[in-house]
């Protein structure tokens, strides 16, 4: 995980942050780079879009197409991260901003951490006190993200 904090199935970059090297003999410069933030999501659509099949409609997911083809690529609103296991946990990326919730679904719930990946990619301060705002907005994404799922209950609400 180099210098990102977590360990896979974490919420911290450690955890989710994945380099992705693709080799396209005549399409893609070798060498080039993309700072483009994507998730596994992102697959699904851009292979129905490679091989020229009508990409499924309300999917999470965006083509990386016209990223790999060095071309604008939309961007996600956010990125949302749910784990139900471990009391539950639950993150949001959002531009340069990370939330992260614990033991959403235990009497011991975190408080919302935050943190500025641009200047902390290392997940180190939590700088939640000094941005409620933007808190408030990051669990609004996780309220308005999180689907009722009887099988991968996260909140005992939802028993």
């Amino acid at each position: 995980a180099g210098i990102y904090r977590g360990i896979k199935r974490d919420l911290y970059e450690g955890g989710i942050r994945e380099p992705l090297i693709i080799s396209w003999k005549g399409k893609i410069k070798p060498g080039s780079q993309s700072g483009h933030v994507a998730a596994l999501w992102d697959f699904f659509p851009t292979f129905q879009e490679l091989a020229n099949v009508p990409v499924t409609k309300n999917l999470d997911g965006i083509s990386l197409l016209p990223a790999l083809m060095n071309k604008p690529q939309r961007e996600h609103d956010y990125l949302y991260w749910e784990f139900h296991e471990s009391g539950g946990r639950q993150a949001v990326r959002w531009k340069n901003w990370k939330a992260i919730k614990l033991n959403v679904s235990t009497a011991n719930a975190s408080g919302t951490e935050l943190y500025d990946l641009a200047k902390d990619p290392s997940e180190k301060i939590n700088i939640a006190s000094q941005y409620q705002k933007i808190v408030k907005q990051m669990e609004a994404f996780m309220k308005a993200a999180h689907q009722k799922n009887n099988d991968w209950i996260l909140f005992p609400s939802e028993k």
